[in-house]
């Protein structure tokens, strides 16, 4: 499995410009998979990144999983401010009336604070205990990013009430984990955040802030909410590959008989591998 995210799989120019090397260069990559055992490969693409690589591996078995939603940085300011869904407008001027500021935060100074927010916003959502990321995680990421990982909070007088984590490279601002304090939701301080973050990003010359989509990759509350930043889309491809059949087909069969369904079940289901279906969809 390839990390949570869009992680993707970097191409150079010239790889970019050569379906045979490509195609070449991922079917030694399964014949590396195979000599090792590798059962089976479920890889995220990135929406931006790898946007056409299915049309550099048309014999591969790829997934859509969805849309993202990104601001093109190259518009003019005027344009991006068009291209936001009037309600999203009315929010961000309400926010900065009422005296909200935007700002990006010493990570190591504000994290304390931002987990206050994030932990709360988990809690309120009901979310399952993976996106429950504590401490040493986020250190351990800054650590790894340096500079290209930022912190922007939201605050009203001297109460922080929204943050987020983003991060910058290849000309992409993207967005990582945020949330709002409950007592705050009303006046949705997470426009502005999003509104002055790509504001920023376009000022140090980025091309994309990459929001993402919903959860799953579907067109959910989350995804609406990103999606009155901007009018652009992208496809959001998983790569799907079995790379021993036979080992594939027996581990689905263990799968079933532990599941009390038939492997055929599984295998009709979207879920993949099938072999790891936590139950029949």
């Amino acid at each position: 499995l390839s990390p949570y995210g869009y992680p993707g799989i970097l191409l150079s120019d010239a790889a970019s410009k050569n379906p045979e090397f490509v195609d070449l260069a991922m079917k030694e990559l399964i014949q590396i998979w195979r000599k090792k055992n590798i059962c089976s490969a479920f890889l995220r693409l990135h929406p931006i990144l790898n946007d056409d690589f299915n049309k550099l591996c048309q014999s591969l078995n790829f997934k859509i999983n969805g849309e993202t939603v990104s601001v093109n940085l190259t518009l003019s300011d005027a344009e991006i401010w068009h291209d936001t869904r009037p309600e999203h407008r009315t929010k961000i001027n309400k926010c900065k009336r009422l005296g909200f500021k935007a700002e990006i935060c010493p990570f190591e100074d504000k994290l304390k604070d931002f987990l206050v927010i994030y932990e709360e916003t988990m809690d309120r959502v009901g979310a399952t205990s993976s996106y429950y990321f504590g401490e040493d995680y986020f250190r351990t990421l800054k650590r790894a990013l340096g500079d290209k990982l930022h912190l922007c909070m939201v605050k009203l007088e001297n109460k922080f009430v929204c943050g987020g984590v983003f991060t910058e490279c290849c000309g992409i601002i993207q967005y990582h984990l945020g949330g709002s304090k409950n007592e705050f939701l009303k006046q949705a301080p997470t426009t502005l955040m999003f509104d002055s973050m790509r504001f920023w990003g376009k000022q140090r010359g980025n091309q994309y802030f990459h929001l993402g989509g919903g959860l799953g990759g579907s067109k959910d509350s989350l995804y609406h909410f990103k999606a009155g930043f901007s009018k652009q889309r992208h496809t959001f491809l998983t790569l799907r590959l079995i790379i021993d059949d036979e080992k594939y087909r027996y581990l689905v069969e263990l799968c079933a008989k532990s599941l009390n369904t038939e492997p055929e079940n599984l295998l009709k289901s979207d879920f993949f591998p099938a072999y790891r279906s936590p139950k029949i969809r």
